[in-house]
């Protein structure tokens, strides 16, 4: 070249020595390459765009995996991405060995890699030769360093058995990938199957091997030393007795490697080859390597499982087994589901138990805590609590002195304290009547025969020992013929990020829509916390975090044509507002808006919160009683009818008067009367009852119909 003459195109010099050029995005998945390129591949030497399969197809399966691995790794690095390929022919014969440079980048954006880089034929030993199937990468080490990395986390992530061995399935080593491994283990004197792939499904389960036999996984497990075998004619001359189990696979090289934990061989590790493996220092320092974390991984799982076994175990022997018929005209099912690794044994627990007077009981509770003294703590406070109520002592005193227990305990160990919350329900099977007791558990839900959800609101104390002279005062109710009442820890609403509100609005949409037996709504509704459909609907929270959950179901059952549901539009709720608790007239007033939640108007509903708020306020501030409210929504021929009744223990009647401008009072009868279809009251032998009814409107015809019926005449 004289001086002062330009360069030559880099096109030009580059295919002077024989080095192609190429472009790869891997978001649209096409590969633009020029006529060296193509040459090299074993395709027409011009320039043209090629699809990753049309690519892939020209290249050794194990090699395309590498690239993949070598890019991510040079990207993190922000290194060059340096790989030898070997390219095959249509018959899959190897044709040449090309190395490929590039310079990877990845968008964010599109979430995508581009690649710019050369290709160039490189002198490789002959095809078919064994040493001809070594490891071909650019960068061995750098390649099989991210290979050991993405394994570790992988293995380490899991957390059973059967996810051990899907990950095993799954591993991509650099250039010489099993098509087929069998994990063996030893039970006795015998040589058993973990887990395969690739293999006949057959095998698992069947097969057991003394481990004096002549095989390659037995003697690996005696002496603790692995086997490898690079050819059929080895494997044939070393074990000629079992050489017919492995002969009918049609497998080229065997890897048989010791399992070791702790310094003792607990199975092995076969790795079964379709090429021939000549099993170099490097290829057998990553056998050995996986090896190891499969072991670990392993272990891990096994002992896992035997604490997840052994915390069920513990946890249900101390639950109740539930019979059918166990209450006379009513239905239980219950549910208790451990959650956690390790011996994440919880506080959960619930109970049946029968009382003195021909009633039952309904226990459910949560020791504070998610380990083993918390499950001993549960198993006595629940025998206490049987103990209790076996003597016939009411809710409120049974969880008194139940408190009272619990606080004797954590003060014999002041650095333990543990504290429960607990829900208690005296059950009249024929009544229907429920007493119940509450110690900061949640309160239970309601579902009516036609499908509605109501929380019933109840009085509470402080959770069972915190304060051993703690008052649990009891609140009343009827479980109406055809009505199933839900009851639960903190575990069935909150796991998966939820708050209480979100929490009970991924319940009640189950209870609203399943439609079954008692049995399949409690299994129902703990697929809605750890089933697939949990998975798409996280709650607001961040912290997903999971307790366990324990849930009992009771319905009332009907048992003649006087105790049908008369329809899908009858329910009714029943609220005690005591003269202490003025607060729960607003949770009167949401009580009734949830009963009222399909009313046709809006502001026929609005009507009946205004008036049943002056009602149960007038009872309050003119009586000294409680108020007992009882809603209802009732179907007849002409159509739906509301009845709202306030109940209170006070010998005075009320007076209609005529307030003036300024009055603070007397409009409550007025505002009846005006807003009211109908009202009335009531002398009871003992007080008086405030009642009035609204008729729902008829529904309005839609748009479409009165176009049909044309102008009204």
């Amino acid at each position: 070249m004289r001086t002062g003459e330009s360069l030559p195109p880099t096109a030009d010099v580059l295919a002077l020595l024989g080095t192609g050029r190429w472009h790869w995005d891997t978001a649209a998945k096409l590969v633009v390459v020029d006529g060296v390129t193509a040459r090299l591949l074993g395709l027409p030497a011009e320039e043209t765009t090629l699809t990753e399969p049309q690519v892939r197809a020209r290249l050794h399966p194990a090699d395309w995996n590498e690239i993949v691995g070598v890019v991510q790794l040079a990207v993190a690095e922000d290194t060059l991405a340096e790989v030898r390929i070997r390219v095959m022919d249509d018959q899959g014969q190897v044709v040449r060995v090309v190395r490929s440079r590039s310079k990877p980048t990845f968008d964010p954006l599109r979430e995508a890699y581009l690649l710019t880089g050369t290709l160039q034929e490189v002198t490789d030993p002959a095809p078919g030769t064994p040493a001809g199937h070594r490891a071909v990468i650019g960068d061995w080490r750098r390649s099989r360093e991210a290979f050991l990395l993405d394994a570790g986390r992988a293995l380490a992530e899991a957390r059973s058995t059967r996810e051990v061995l899907r990950v095993a399935a799954n591993l991509a080593m650099p250039g010489f990938s099993p098509d087929g491994f069998a994990l063996f283990g030893v039970a006795g004197d015998e040589l058993t199957v973990i887990g395969h792939h690739g293999h006949d499904p057959r095998a698992e389960g069947s097969f057991h091997m003394p481990l004096d036999t002549a095989y390659p996984a037995a003697e690996v497990v005696r002496t603790g030393r692995a086997v490898y075998l690079s050819s059929p004619e080895q494997y044939k001359d070393r074990y000629p007795l079992t050489w017919p189990l492995a002969e009918s696979f049609g497998r080229q090289s065997w890897a048989f490697l010791p399992l070791v934990v702790s310094g003792r061989t607990m199975g092995t590790w076969l790795a079964a080859f379709a090429h021939p493996v000549a099993f170099t220092p490097d290829e057998r320092s990553v056998l050995t390597t996986v090896a190891r974390m499969l072991a670990q991984a392993l272990s891990r799982a096994g002992t896992a499982e035997n604490e997840r076994a052994l915390t069920d175990s513990l946890q249900r022997s101390m639950l109740p087994k539930l019979g059918p018929q166990r209450i006379p005209g009513m239905s239980v099912a219950a549910r208790y589901v451990p959650t956690g690794g390790g011996l994440q044994v919880g506080g959960d627990w619930y109970d049946v138990i029968p009382l003195p007077s021909g009633r039952f009981a309904l226990v459910i509770g949560d020791v504070q805590g998610h380990d083993v003294q918390a499950a001993g703590i549960m198993g006595q406070l629940r025998i206490a609590l049987r103990a209790y109520a076996a003597e016939g002592h009411r809710p409120d005193a049974v969880l008194s002195r139940a408190s009272r227990f619990l606080y004797g305990i954590s003060e014999a160990d002041p650095y333990e304290l543990r504290f429960a919350t607990c829900l208690y329900i005296a059950v009249d099977p024929d009544s229907g009547e429920l007493e119940i007791a509450r110690a900061g558990h949640p309160d239970p839900a309601v579902r009516t025969p036609d499908a509605t959800v109501l929380t019933r609101p109840t009085a509470g104390g402080l959770p069972l020992g915190i304060d051993p002279d703690a008052d649990y005062p009891v609140t009343r109710m009827v479980l109406e013929p055809g009505e199933t009442m839900l009851v639960c820890t903190d575990g069935l609403i909150e796991t998966g990020g939820h708050d209480l509100d979100t929490g009970w609005q991924r319940l009640r949409d189950v209870l609203e829509h399943h439609r079954g037996d008692l049995e399949a709504l409690a299994d129902a509704l703990v697929q809605a916390v750890h089933g697939p459909p949990s998975h798409h609907t996280p709650g607001p929270l961040i912290d997903r975090r999971e307790d366990d959950i324990a849930l009992m179901l009771l319905s009332r059952q009907c048992h003649g044509p006087e105790q049908e549901p008369v329809g899908p539009s009858v329910r009714r709720t029943m609220l005690t507002v005591a003269q202490t608790e003025p607060e729960r007239i607003s949770e009167a007033r949401q009580h009734l808006r949830q009963l009222l939640h399909d009313w046709r108007s809006p502001d026929q509903v609005d009507s009946a919160v205004l008036l049943l708020s002056e009602m149960l306020t007038n009872v309050l501030v003119h009586t000294d009683t409680d108020a007992l409210l009882v809603a209802a929504v009732i179907a007849g021929r002409e159509g739906r009818r509301m009845r709202i009744e306030v109940t209170d223990a006070g010998d005075d009647l009320p007076h209609r008067r005529s307030p003036g401008e300024l009055a603070s009072s007397g409009r409550g009868l007025l505002l009846i009367e005006l807003l009211a279809h109908t009202w009335g009251v009531d002398p009871r032998g003992k007080g008086k009852s405030i009642w009035f009814e609204l008729h729902e409107p008829p529904a309005e015809p839609d748009a479409t119909a009165r176009r049909r019926a044309g102008p009204s005449r």
